[in-house]
């Protein structure tokens, strides 16, 4: 595998699309679940938008794969704990505790009984329905560090094996196979892997084959959810799961595509997005905030735009301006920076 790295601003760009998509996720949700109760435009708007980007978490973890299991750096255990997982660890308990005190806030008032229901549940069931992600993402810094020794020692063929086998397993969970090795962590480890082994090669020769794959998942995720949701009268999520096949090929397609052309893009365009990625982690923390008031459907924010189509796109780039202002600014703060590394 190669050893140097390529040029990171494509790993910017990533992260930077990536928190386009976690914010459109968020903000269409009130409407999956609404086939046949809305007019079938808004409803197709949701659906199909929520279909073409469920791509965005294991993206974030991809990246993670690859910057982390890529370091030549001779690990410390001290200095792990506290300069590495304390990135994620600290935001995630300072965060469940913001969001547990904003659960209760209800029509009626303020109820301390909910905040502290909401904190004692904190160990099994998320404060608030985005920081689920943690749950997942925290046991994967336990398994990095015995991760980089042994994909350094694997030949090259052996880590094209590795990735395969994490394909399969991926496959099977798609198909709904029970096997003790789809749980969630052995999962997760698979986008770490695949992040990494993209990182770390050139992909040129694969893009075509990358692009092909990619937009056929695509393609296949928006009509095949299409085609359940008309045939059964509602919402199905078969095609938008994280851990599945397709999923991981629409990932992989987008780290190949970013690192082939990211680097065209230049000027202020560039500049925007790099500050994008920079606190892309608190845009994600914060922005379900901000949605609080839109996501509620009689406040009109969705009807305002008169279409689904409409609505979803700019309210997802308005909240993303937003929030990105708001870390900035927490960002400045001391001791409250810590929630927005």
């Amino acid at each position: 595998m190669a050893t140097q790295r390529p040029s990171i601003f494509y790993i910017d760009f990533l992260r930077f699309i990536a928190a386009i998509a976690v914010i459109a996720i968020h903000v269409l949700g009130p409407f999956r679940y609404l086939y046949g109760e809305i007019p079938d435009s808004d409803w197709l708007a949701a659906m199909g938008i929520n279909s073409v980007t469920r791509w965005a978490v294991p993206v974030f973890m991809m990246i993670s794969g690859a910057l982390l299991l890529s370091t030549e750096r001779a690990f410390n255990c001290e200095h792990y704990l506290t300069k590495r997982l304390s990135k994620v660890a600290i935001p995630f308990i300072g965060w469940t505790i913001i969001y547990a005190i904003i659960s209760g806030f209800a029509a009626g008032g303020w109820s301390a009984e909910q905040v502290m229901l909401v904190i004692q549940n904190s160990p099994n069931d998320p404060a608030w329905y985005h920081l689920w992600f943690f749950y997942d993402f925290i046991p994967l810094y336990f398994v990095i560090p015995f991760l980089i020794p042994l994909l350094k020692k694997l030949t090259p063929e052996l880590v094209k094996l590795l990735v395969v086998v994490c394909g399969l397993m991926f496959l099977m969970k798609w198909l709904k196979v029970e096997s003790f090795l789809l749980e969630n962590l052995i999962l997760y480890t698979g986008y770490l892997i695949l992040g990494w082994y993209l990182f770390n090669r050139d992909n040129s020769a694969q893009l075509k084959a990358w692009l092909i794959a990619g937009i056929s998942m695509l393609i296949v995720n928006f009509f095949g959810s299409w085609e359940l949701a008309f045939k059964s009268g509602q919402y199905s999520s078969y095609f938008m799961g994280y851990k599945t096949l397709n999923t991981m090929i629409i990932g992989g397609m987008l780290f190949v595509v970013a690192q082939a052309y990211a680097d065209k893009i230049t000027g202020k365009l560039r500049a925007l997005i790099s500050v994008i990625s920079k606190y892309s982690l608190g845009i994600y923390l914060l922005h379900p905030i901000l949605l609080i008031p839109v996501r509620e459907l009689d406040n009109g924010f969705y009807s305002f735009f008169a279409s689904n189509w409409l609505a979803i796109p700019i309210i997802t780039i308005i909240v993303l301006f937003a929030s990105l202002c708001c870390t900035m600014l927490l960002a400045k703060t001391p001791l409250i920076n810590r929630l927005v590394p």
